[in-house]
């Protein structure tokens, strides 16, 4: 039975701790099925099939995203809500310090997007898409997390009635169809990816509340309980992230100003439920582990901004110019999310590390661990 201890140390935690751990959990039977220049001709067509399709699914366009912003804007993204993943912050002196600017690198553009739907004037039912790139120094660097973060950040402009459960599947679908096409779409270029022990992703998404698995596996922590339920279900939608759960913990840790995760909502068949977000996860079956592609939800309105801001401790955020635009309904309600673009690369590609699609800094005992198991990072 796992103890509180250990809930609470994987509610924070990577999901692997060690180099030691790491070790153990790389695959040790592994070879790439591309190499080096297929795989980056694969990354690309990958690429340029989610975007446009992603685009087309969700009426969105593509726009550009900033890499910096100014601390006093308040559209940087915290991640959570325990102040464990800080951004990179640095003072710009500017004008021999008469105009300085003190600013941050994003950690993601959550916030930005939703005010970048009114700058670029976009109306109900339409969106953008960015290609953003981010700074996450507080991670431990394993064969999923890296420090550098690319994700398709995407933000749309809905009603207050499209503010309900069954929309946020609706969009959900749309983000799984792109997916499953993309995987399609690589299959049939690169051939060589067919390979049995790799299965395809399942035609469809199977959604459940957090609510629910912590029912179905209450002794055990948050990614064991990913991990136990992917093996009955390869890809979910877990829905309501960031509520405490009847154990006392949220199933993960989420900012309390950008997705809603406290208002009330109904399971399909009428229990009580609570969260308009959530992630898609898969089962991996080159690392055979857990795989996170996109963090999404219904962004906060008015009210369960203040909500979710008491219930977290943090009121004194309604004093930056982002929290009260969206008390006075000065930027749009709207739905939004990250997908991760490594990580689906990284599935998509049937890798192994992070590193074999996209270039990052990773230590010394990470490589060599690496080269030893014939997984081959770019530098």
């Amino acid at each position: 039975m796992a103890t509180l201890t250990s809930k609470a140390a994987d509610l924070a935690g990577p999901g692997i701790g060690s180099y030691e751990e790491l070790e153990q959990i790389l695959p040790s039977d592994y070879h790439s099925l591309l190499t080096p220049k297929e795989t980056q001709q694969a990354v690309f067509a990958a690429k340029n099939y989610i975007e446009e399709n992603l685009c087309k699914e969700l009426n969105l366009m593509m726009v550009t995203v900033p890499l910096i912003v100014d601390i006093e804007s308040g559209v940087n993204d915290l991640l959570d809500r325990d102040g464990s993943r800080t951004p990179i912050q640095f003072h710009i002196s500017n004008d021999y310090g008469k105009h300085p600017i003190d600013a941050q690198v994003v950690q993601a553009a959550t916030k930005w997007k939703r005010a970048a739907l009114k700058q670029f004037g976009m109306q109900v039912g339409e969106g953008l898409c960015t290609d953003m790139r981010a700074v996450r120094k507080d991670y431990f660097l394993d064969h999923d997390h890296s420090c550098y973060v690319d994700q398709w950040d995407w933000e749309r402009v809905v009603t207050r009635e499209q503010r309900n459960l069954d929309f946020l599947k609706e969009i959900v679908r749309k983000i799984w169809k792109v997916l499953k096409g993309a995987e399609t779409h690589v299959l049939t270029l690169f051939p060589e990816l067919n390979d049995a022990r790799y299965p395809r992703l399942p035609d469809e998404l199977t959604f459940l509340h957090a609510e629910d698995i912590l029912d179905m596996y209450p002794d055990l922590p948050r990614k064991q309980r990913e991990t136990a339920i992917l093996q009955k279900y390869p890809a979910i939608f877990i829905i309501g992230i960031g509520w405490t759960l009847k154990d006392g913990y949220p199933h993960e840790m989420r900012a309390a100003d950008y997705d809603d995760w406290v208002t009330p909502t109904r399971s399909e068949d009428g229990r009580p439920m609570h969260g308009l977000n959530g992630d898609i996860l898969v089962w991996n079956p080159v690392t055979r582990r857990r795989h996170e592609l996109t963090s999404m939800g219904i962004r906060v309105n008015a009210q369960t901004l203040r909500r979710q801001l008491e219930l977290t401790g943090q009121l004194d955020f309604l004093k930056y110019p982002y929290h009260q635009a969206i008390l006075r309904d000065e930027i749009p309600l709207s739905i939004g999310g990250g997908i991760g673009q490594s990580r689906t690369l990284m599935l998509l590609l049937r890798k192994a590390h992070l590193g074999e699609v996209t270039v990052s800094v990773w230590p010394k005992v990470l490589k060599e661990m690496c080269a030893r198991k014939n997984i081959h990072v770019l530098e």
